[in-house]
């Protein structure tokens, strides 16, 4: 086949592929623009997701007929001073933005700058159908509709309308994070889904867009080295989330989404959280635009530094020095376990003579009865227990029999044939998801309705995910309902995880879907589901444990499949066999 030139809207349709993935990114380069400008207000309007409608006003410095046609020209920009390309200070320069987004939608650019007339250009899939005067206010709005409607192929690689505004609103979320002083607005099918005024300080406009808790459970950062500077909010470690999609980055005033970025973040953390959780942080690195390379990426989401070790050392070091001067400070939240204790002081039941697994639980209306011990009531408050039963002996059972706790965490226990270890946790972790497991293969978890329903605050988009997937969360023994555009009820919850955490389990599984549900199977998804709650749903390091609620332990492990390692694959338990231990006294 012989070399020859595309036609111009072909190579519009390529350079579309490559600036416009879906409706979120359309948006970005448009809001960019709009920030560009110089506005200090932006309005944002969306219809289906961002894939029927995508509007965005601004009150920046406006543009005339003759510049509105060049912004529609490929490589057109206002935004380079000169000829140098590595010199970029503003969001970004990309000529091909606008004229891409024409190319396979329907663009329309109304625009007047002060003291001038207004002007409508609209463009139709490549095609100029109307160019005239309008009586516009000063600024500019770009309304976007029908994004790859003529182009099907495009088209049929869009997610679901909810999935897409989801992108949208995490693209506005973090470009308006990175300006405080700009007021930004956003709506949805009519419906408004975001509203920041302009003045606010970093910490409060960071608060207002991700969690109105994280304003009184974080640290402050404000640091400098090496002729970088680092600045914003980091979360104490005890303020965690299930997924690292709640850190959000910066480098001069942009979003990005960087690896070197995210490990320096994960390694300031390492040693305050547990490997499944991930800190919430929003962080702004000022860089001399010289020491950085932004052209990487054609989003410009990722950036290169010249001095990576100094970037990661800067993170690293501004970050742990934050979090070491917030000294004791944990999250400012009680306990759920410490308040039930104050109203209920279960006696546990004898762990002798337990019966098999299969017959310990019995299913009566909606309430589910567990007729061993409960691993979710508080210790025994300082008072002697009645032995009904003498003291198991070590022969009777392969985990051998508790003879003490260590740390709060580690159960001690004698074997025939040694001395063994259980990470409570892990282990009550285990033996609680492969309970579930069991009761979704006999057709469903057993739920416990709330006396007083439970009212969970999220953002619309973590709402939208779990109100898709309330069916499948029912059938966990999880009831939700929508109540109001950012709050979910909590109706009843699976009755084997008794009283726990109903906030950060809700919150948990809205991360977990959002973060990972698209690209599972069916089952992958009601593991992972299976997994968040019984994670919530086992009794924690710290927790005092009687002795005979270690037993209760140590017997359903020895009938639990898999239950020598915990979800996230850490072993349960470990033995030192008389041999090992008497080699670390010398004796062989």
């Amino acid at each position: 086949m012989s070399i020859r030139r595309l036609p111009e809207h072909l190579v519009n349709r390529i350079a579309a592929g490559e600036v416009v993935e879906r409706p979120a990114s359309a948006l970005k380069e448009l809001v960019e623009n709009a920030i560009d400008a110089g506005a200090t207000r932006i309005l944002v309007r969306l219809a289906g997701g961002g894939i029927d409608l995508i509007e965005v006003s601004d009150d920046g410095c406006g543009m005339g007929p003759a510049e509105m046609a060049l912004a529609l020209e490929r490589h057109a920009t206002s935004k380079l001073p000169d000829d140098r390309i590595e010199a970029v200070t503003t969001l970004g320069f990309r000529g091909e933005a606008l004229p891409s987004i024409a190319s396979v939608a329907s663009l329309s650019i109304e625009s007047r700058p002060a003291g001038a007339e207004g002007w409508l250009r609209t463009v139709d899939n490549g095609e100029v159908v109307e160019d005239r005067p309008a009586a516009v206010p000063p600024g500019t709005r770009i309304r976007v509709e029908g994004l790859f409607a003529r182009v099907p192929a495009r088209r049929k690689f869009l997610r679901s309308p909810r999935s897409e505004f989801a992108a949208c609103v995490d693209q506005v979320r973090r470009l308006a994070m990175a300006r405080p002083d700009i007021a930004f607005t956003m709506e949805h099918d009519g419906r408004r889904v975001l509203g920041v005024q302009a003045g606010e300080s970093r910490p409060e406009r960071v608060a207002a867009l991700t969690d109105r808790a994280l304003a009184i459970n974080s640290v402050g950062l404000d640091w400098e080295r090496e002729g970088m500077r680092l600045g914003g909010v980091a979360g104490l470690p005890t303020f965690h989330r299930g997924v690292a999609d709640h850190q959000y980055l910066f480098v001069n005033g942009r979003p990005v989404k960087d690896r070197l970025l995210s490990g320096a973040v994960r390694g300031a953390y390492a040693e305050m959280l547990a490997r499944d959780r991930h800190a919430v942080v929003a962080l702004f690195l000022d860089v001399d635009p010289d020491l950085i390379d932004v052209n990487v990426h054609p989003a410009k989401t990722e950036v290169r530094f010249r001095d990576p070790a100094a970037a990661r050392g800067l993170i690293v070091g501004g970050l742990r020095r934050a979090l070491d001067e917030a000294g004791f400070r944990a999250v400012q939240r009680p306990a759920a376990d410490a308040m039930v204790a104050w109203t209920t002081e279960p006696v546990a039941a004898p762990a002798a003579s337990l019966p098999p697994l299969a017959e310990q639980s019995v299913s009566t209306g909606f309430a589910f009865h567990d007729k061993r011990p409960t691993f979710f009531a508080p210790p025994p408050q300082a008072r002697a227990e009645v032995a009904a039963e003498p003291p198991p002996t070590s022969t009777q059972f392969p985990l051998g029999a508790a003879r003490g706790q260590v740390a709060r965490t580690y159960i001690v226990a004698e074997a025939e044939d040694g001395l063994v270890l259980v990470d409570q946790h892990a282990a009550h972790e285990r033996l609680v998801l492969e309970r579930m497991r069991a009761a979704m293969a006999a057709g469903g978890v057993a739920r416990q309705a709330l006396l007083i329903p439970e009212v969970v605050e999220l953002d619309e988009v973590a709402c939208d995910a779990l109100e898709d997937k309330a069916m499948e969360l029912a059938e966990f023994g999880l009831e939700l309902e929508r109540f109001g555009p950012r709050a979910m009820l909590v109706r009843a919850t699976p009755a084997m995880l008794g009283q726990g955490d109903v906030i950060g389990l809700v919150t948990d599984l809205s991360d977990e879907i959002r973060a990972h549900d698209a690209a599972l199977s069916l089952k992958e998804r009601i593991d992972h589901v299976a997994a968040t709650m019984a994670c919530h749903g086992s009794v924690r390091a710290g927790r005092v444990l009687s002795v005979v609620e270690m037993n209760a332990l140590l017997r359903e492990m020895e009938v639990t499949p898999h239950s020598g390692q915990c979800n996230h694959g850490r072993p349960t338990w470990i033995k030192l066999a008389h041999g090992d231990i008497e080699k670390l006294f010398g004796r062989k």
